[in-house]
This record gives C-alpha cells, sequence and structure tokens, in this order.
C-alpha cells in the first residue's frame, strides 16, 4: 500500500464552471498558485480540462469536446500544470466521461435511456447537469480523441476519469451492442450484466489508450463507489480514488467498508474528501479542522493515500484560508510519512461482504456490512472485507454476516478453509444454500425447522423489522458467551432463524420466547410482550470451529446498536480467536490499524479518537478532539521487539514480551497517535 506516494497528500480541485461567469482565471498567478499549495504540504493535485457543463480549461480542439469556456481568455490548465510541475507537484488531468450537459444538448441521442422510454438524469426544468451520456454511442469514440488531445498537449502523471457507472440501458446503440453479445435487451438482469461488462471494458480500453503513451502514468475512474464489479476492472487501475465525503451523502461508515474491500483487488488505494462544510461545491465554507483531521488520518489508519477536494473559484485563485486549513492537517501528516510509505495492512479477519449476494453501491452499502464493520472496529478488530472469489489462506477467522449465501464451490472453499484450521462465524441466513432453507455443508450440523411465524399481512417475520418489535426474540447466553452479557435475557427485535442442531453441536445461547408475538389481537404494553421465562429453539451454536447465530445480529446492530448484540458477538470471536492481532482496553469510540512496513523491519499502530455526532438532521460533524489517557494495548508479534516509540514525536515506551504478546502503555492520544513497534 502507498506505493503510490505522491497521492499521499493531494487536492482534488473541482472547476465547474457556469457559461454564465466571465473572466474566468482572471486572477490566476502561477507563481502564487504553487506557492500556496507547497505552503499547505500539498503534494498532488487534479486538475482540469474539461468539466460537467462541458467547457475546455485549455486551448485544446474544439471539433471533438468543449468548447473552451466562453469566459476564460488564456491556456489555464496549461499554465496551471507547468507551475506545479515547476514546483514538483504531481500533476493529475481530469475531465469527465460520463456527465457533459453540453454535449447532451448537442447530442440527445447519445444520452442513457431507462427501460420506460425515460432518460437518465436531471429533468428538463431542473437545475443540474446530471444528465448521463452512453458508452455504447459513438460519444465512446470521441472522447477518446478528446483523451489522446489532451495526451498530445501534455505529459501528466496520471490521468484521472470521472464518473462512468454501469449504463443499464436500452437506447438503440445499447440495444444493438447487446444483441451482437447475444444478450436480450428485454430481460432486466441482461441489461444489468451488459451494463456492468460495458463499464469494465470501457475502462480497460481508456486505460490501454493512456498507456500507449505513457506506461508509467497513472490512471484511475470514479464511479462514486468500489465493490464488486472493480475486481474484473482492477487491472484498469493504478490506483483506486475513493469518493468518500462523510458530509456529502456517503456518511462516516462508508470508508471503513469501501476501503476494507478495495483494498484487497490489488491497486493501492487513495481516499477522497473534501474541504466542504456539505459536499461538493459548497462554495466559502470549511470543514471543521477535527472533522478533517479525522478524515484524513484514518485513511493512511488503513493504508490508504490522501486527497481533499476543494472547487477552485472562477477567479483561478485559491482560497487561503482554505489551504490555512489543509495545511494544518498535511503538515501533520507530511511528518507521519516515514511511517507511512510501503505499509500494508496486518489483518487476522475476513468479512464476506453481503454486496456480491445484495447488491448496492455509493451511499446504498447493505446494512449487514455495516453493522459487522461496526462492531468490529469497536473491538478493536483488525479485518478485511472480500468476496468469495478471494484467497482466504491469511485470515484465521471468517465472518459471514446474514446474508451470505453459500453454493457448492465456496462449499468446498470454506471445507479446505476449515480443514486448514480456519473458523467461522455466520448469522441468519448466512450458511443456506442459494434459493434454499438447507445449510451447504452438512457437516455443521445445522437444518432449518421451519419458515418461522408469518404477520397479519401474510409475510414471514424473521429478519423483518416492525416499528412495534412484534416478532421480537429474547436471547439468553450460557457461561461461554456471558462476558459483558450476564445470564439475563435480552431482546433482539428482528426475528431469526427457526434452527435446530444435531447431535455434538453445543447450544451456546438459547431464545426464550415472549408471552406472544404482538398482533391485533394480543399484544402488551407499547412494544413486545416480555418474557415467558419458556426456552425455545436455540440462539447461537457451535460446532467445533463454527458459530452460529440463528438471528441477523449485523442487521440488528446497524439499526439500533443494541449493546448487548455487540458483546454476544465480540465473546464468539473470543472462543474462536483467542489470540486477535490487537487489543485495548480504551473506549470504543478508539479506532485503530494495524499496519506491517516490511522494509523496515517494523510494525505501526495507528490509533484514533475522534467522536462524530449529529448535530445537524443531515450529517454527523466533528468539532472537538476529546484526549484519552494511559490506554494499554497488546499486540500479537511472532518475532522478537527491540524497541517501542511514539511517532511522530519519538518518545520511547516501555513494553513487556510474554507469550507471543507486546503489552504497552500509551500515555495519551490526542486524535491521532502511531505506536512504533522495531522488530529484532
Amino acid at each position: 500500500m502507498l506505493s503510490h506516494i505522491g497521492h499521499l497528500r493531494q487536492i482534488h480541485l473541482d472547476f465547474h464552471t457556469a457559461e454564465q461567469v466571465g473572466s474566468v482565471g482572471h486572477a490566476f498567478d502561477g507563481e502564487q498558485f504553487a506557492a500556496r499549495l507547497k505552503k499547505a504540504h500539498v503534494n498532488s493535485i487534479i486538475l482540469f480540462a474539461r468539466c460537467h457543463h462541458g467547457f475546455l480549461y485549455y486551448h485544446g480542439d474544439e471539433t471533438i469536446l468543449g468548447p473552451v469556456h466562453p469566459g476564460l481568455k488564456r491556456d489555464l490548465l496549461a499554465e496551471q500544470v507547468a507551475a506545479c510541475q515547476a514546483a514538483g507537484i504531481n500533476v493529475e488531468i481530469y475531465t469527465t466521461v460520463q456527465w457533459d450537459v453540453l454535449t447532451v444538448y448537442r447530442h440527445p441521442e447519445w444520452r442513457v435511456m431507462h427501460a420506460d422510454g425515460s432518460f437518465e438524469g436531471t429533468p428538463p426544468f431542473e437545475a443540474g447537469f446530471y444528465r448521463k451520456l452512453s458508452l455504447s454511442t459513438p460519444y465512446a469514440d470521441v472522447f477518446k480523441d478528446h483523451v489522446r488531445d489532451i495526451l498530445k498537449r501534455f505529459t501528466p502523471d496520471g490521468i484521472y476519469f470521472d464518473f462512468i457507472r454501469p449504463d443499464v440501458c436500452v437506447n438503440p446503440y445499447s440495444m444493438a451492442m447487446m444483441e451482437r453479445r447475444g444478450l436480450d435487451p428485454a430481460n432486466p438482469r441482461d441489461r444489468e450484466e451488459f451494463g456492468f461488462w460495458n463499464a469494465n471494458r470501457y475502462e480497460i480500453e481508456l486505460s490501454e489508450l493512456v498507456h500507449s503513451y505513457d506506461p508509467k502514468m497513472t490512471v484511475t475512474f470514479n464511479g462514486g463507489h468500489v465493490g464488486m464489479r472493480h475486481r474484473q476492472a482492477a487491472k484498469a487501475y493504478t490506483h483506486f480514488e475513493l469518493e468518500t465525503l462523510p458530509s456529502g451523502g456517503w456518511g462516516y461508515m462508508y470508508f471503513p467498508v469501501t476501503g476494507r474491500f478495495a483494498r484487497t483487488l490489488g491497486p493501492d488505494v487513495v481516499g477522497t474528501t473534501g474541504k466542504f462544510h456539505s459536499t461538493w461545491g459548497d462554495f466559502h465554507t470549511l470543514k471543521n479542522l477535527a472533522a478533517l483531521e479525522y478524515e484524513v488520518f484514518r485513511m493512511v489508519a488503513q493504508g490508504a493515500g490522501c486527497s481533499i477536494g476543494d472547487q477552485l473559484h472562477p477567479s483561478g485563485e485559491l482560497d487561503r484560508e482554505t489551504y490555512e486549513l489543509v495545511g494544518k492537517v498535511y503538515g501533520e501528516l507530511e511528518a507521519c510519512e516515514p511511517w507511512l510509505d510501503g505499509c500494508k495492512p496486518a489483518v487476522d479477519i475476513g468479512v464476506l461482504h453481503p454486496e456480491e449476494f445484495l447488491g448496492g453501491g455509493v451511499m446504498d452499502l447493505p446494512r449487514a456490512i455495516q453493522g459487522i464493520t461496526r462492531m468490529l472496529m469497536e473491538g478493536g478488530h483488525q479485518f478485511d472485507i472480500i468476496d468469495t472469489t478471494q484467497s482466504l489462506d491469511k485470515y484465521k477467522l471468517l465472518i459471514l454476516p446474514d446474508f451470505i449465501r453459500v453454493d457448492d464451490q465456496f462449499a468446498r472453499k470454506l471445507a479446505d478453509y476449515q480443514a486448514k484450521g480456519g473458523a467461522i462465524i455466520m448469522s441468519y441466513q448466512s450458511g443456506l444454500k442459494p434459493g434454499s432453507d438447507v445449510f451447504a455443508r452438512p457437516e455443521w450440523g445445522l437444518s432449518v425447522l421451519s419458515e418461522g411465524p408469518i404477520d397479519d399481512t401474510g409475510l414471514l417475520a424473521r429478519g423483518r423489522r416492525y416499528e412495534r418489535h412484534d416478532f421480537a426474540q429474547y436471547v439468553r447466553a450460557g457461561s461461554a458467551l456471558q462476558r459483558n452479557y450476564g445470564p439475563c435475557e435480552h431482546p433482539v427485535y428482528l426475528h431469526g432463524m427457526d434452527v435446530g442442531s444435531e447431535e455434538g453441536v453445543e447450544r451456546l445461547a438459547d431464545f426464550i420466547q415472549p408471552f406472544f408475538d404482538r398482533r391485533y389481537k394480543h399484544y402488551m404494553s407499547h412494544l413486545q410482550a416480555p418474557s415467558s421465562g419458556k426456552v425455545g429453539g436455540g440462539a447461537v451454536f457451535r460446532k467445533g470451529s463454527l458459530i452460529y447465530f440463528a438471528s441477523p445480529i449485523a442487521c440488528q446492530y446497524e439499526e439500533c446498536a443494541p449493546l448487548w448484540v455487540k458483546h454476544l458477538l465480540l465473546n464468539a470471536i473470543d472462543l474462536l480467536l483467542p489470540q486477535p492481532l490487537f487489543r485495548h482496553n480504551g473506549p470504543s469510540t478508539i479506532e485503530s490499524g494495524y499496519m506491517l512496513q516490511p522494509d523496515k523491519n517494523r510494525a505501526v499502530l495507528h490509533l484514533l479518537h475522534y467522536i462524530p455526532e449529529r448535530r445537524g438532521s443531515e450529517f454527523d460533524v466533528v468539532e472537538d478532539v476529546i484526549p484519552v489517557y494511559d490506554i494499554d494495548v497488546s499486540l500479537r508479534a511472532d518475532k522478537p521487539v527491540k524497541s517501542v516509540s511514539a511517532a511522530p514525536q519519538g518518545a520511547p515506551l516501555a513494553f513487556t514480551e510474554a507469550a507471543g504478546r507486546i503489552d504497552i502503555r500509551v500515555p495519551e492520544v490526542n486524535g491521532h497517535q502511531m505506536i512504533v513497534v522495531e522488530f529484532a
């Protein structure tokens, strides 16, 4: 990770400028521009060749795409590139792919069309340039000529292609291309398959085009989300840049999920947040300093580079206050750089991504992956998010949250994994065969006894959210799961699976029945009825290296975060993974990332303590940094330790070694703190 160290302190400089704005770039001064970036510790920048309004910002070939912005009288991009390259700042050139409102007006026949005949994107009388061009149309070749025009005129370090997403499109061009591939345009599944293929093949073609000019040039594509389709397109990327503005709709859980998945695909990862209070184009606002620190440092704690989004004022002059803010954060980040270069994450848990089974995308991640990610982060565990195609060899424990169906091929893979000593935790429908209520491996000794209760509308109640917890179940944990839980009964509001077990399977927890399910004929008080004390079926089962939760615990935690649900999971992990990579005794608000620097023969532990709060109705904010003191941490290590220190301060820390673990007391975590373990 972070082999593209040039992307560690990057600015993504948006420049979507309306035609009504005159005197564009009139205040641009190359020396001042570069000096302001250097003072802010910026070492990489993304500069605009063409924007979503459809205008060029360089003296390009206007017969291809464009024209040059009517208010621009200078070759702005050329001057920006020259100033930055003279100052030693890495330059990526940005151009938009599928959003270009001017080209849409000129060629409406190139738009993406839905199956109902409507066009994708902004309606005619609504402000916005979000009208999508189809990659099946002649536009795809025109755009390649535009890329050639850029590369003939500039020698940047990289190209940033904005906005490529799979088209579920039925315009005549797309239908003809589908039919040539033997697909049926009337079949929704064929349309979806074609959309993924079309986006992937075009990204690969563009990457090959760029590298025909310079094989060392970096290439990345932004589609708002990196997910399952990117395994097939990963070879088109030199690195992934993950657009993830927490205040812009992505939220603070998007990067922890998507970053952990993207880093398993091969290319390096760069996270992108923004200096904006809300989202892109929020002019003349500044993000809280603590929030920007948090967003940047949690990127490097996962092995990613950092990019901060800004939008250049039409005058062409960088905002002084913005770069004072950026400089405060990037100055701290630059001091950390010796302990970041060449790092790779150390993990012992692999979490299967429900997106592979349920779909999902930008701002629409499945609830289960967010719930399980929250619990693992709050428990201090180090983990990747993976799919069923990946090797399982590096993981000591796999977690299949709620919806991970197991086909024959994956069942064989899991059997081999367990035979080699791997452990598995599954919940709810995970482990079942696709389209069936039969568990994929008879060796697990589990079977579904019934579909469970049906509500008054005729729907299965299991896994379904009811406002008044109509079908809640109580769980009583056995002794093995009672740490921080106790022998009492607690509810799981989402009804689970009715599962039985064979001889040799241990029941770690029981369902305790309420007096009755809440229905119009019998109800009690405001919510679910209390426990009747009668034992129902099994809630948690164990057979050897497998633990199965009958409840949808991942979705339940994402919905309302019952502490007892998290304790059940963390206790189960302790049974199967008694020596995790990392443990600490601090509050659950501490975030962590355990990285290895093989070339330096050392490990670097990142500890973060920032607390997002919902102070407005739209998104969480971070305003204050609240230090925590005297945190005891314990790391699993497979070789002797020479020294431990705090970085970048350099202060040595006392440590003890015993039974393959290093125990360290960290005096203070004030926002972000690195602990460096030098091996002998």
